[in-house]
């Protein structure tokens, strides 16, 4: 539904002044999901770049210290796919933390009966459940 001139005029002048609020601006940039994820991942990167140093020192010098580095990588790596599937999940949040939403497991939607399931896993899901209901076990 189409915003009123009124509505319309309000919503430009409150946009314009939080447009001109440098201390908003700033608390949305830090709560931003995707900045967040772009900072761990950059962590994780040095994780493993350090990972990686200590396994070539350790291989050079100390046989243990490269086991240690081997673990400090595959860490990093861990941590890197742990982010990613977090950026993944479409999570979002608001600046002062209140309403929130993350999309999960627990909150996945299942498919219709009549309607098409989103993946496999869903479609034979759906298929034992039909299956389970008319008798067939």
């Amino acid at each position: 539904m189409p915003l009123s001139e009124h509505e319309q005029r309000v919503f430009d002048e409150i946009e314009q002044s939080l447009a001109e609020d440098p201390k908003f601006a700033s608390a949305v940039r830090s709560h931003d999901p995707r900045h967040r994820g772009r900072r761990r991942m950059v962590v994780a990167g040095l994780i493993v770049v350090a990972g990686l140093a200590l396994l070539v020192i350790g291989l050079m010098t100390i046989r243990e210290l490269s086991f240690a580095g081997a673990v400090v990588m595959f860490a990093g790596m861990g941590f890197a796919l742990q982010t990613q599937r977090k950026a993944r999940s479409g999570e979002l949040s608001a600046v002062g933390g209140k309403a929130t939403r993350r999309t999960g497991k627990s909150s996945r939607r299942r498919p219709s009966a009549g309607g098409r399931g989103g993946g496999l896993g869903d479609r034979l899901e759906e298929r034992w459940r039909r299956r389970r209901g008319e008798g067939w076990m």
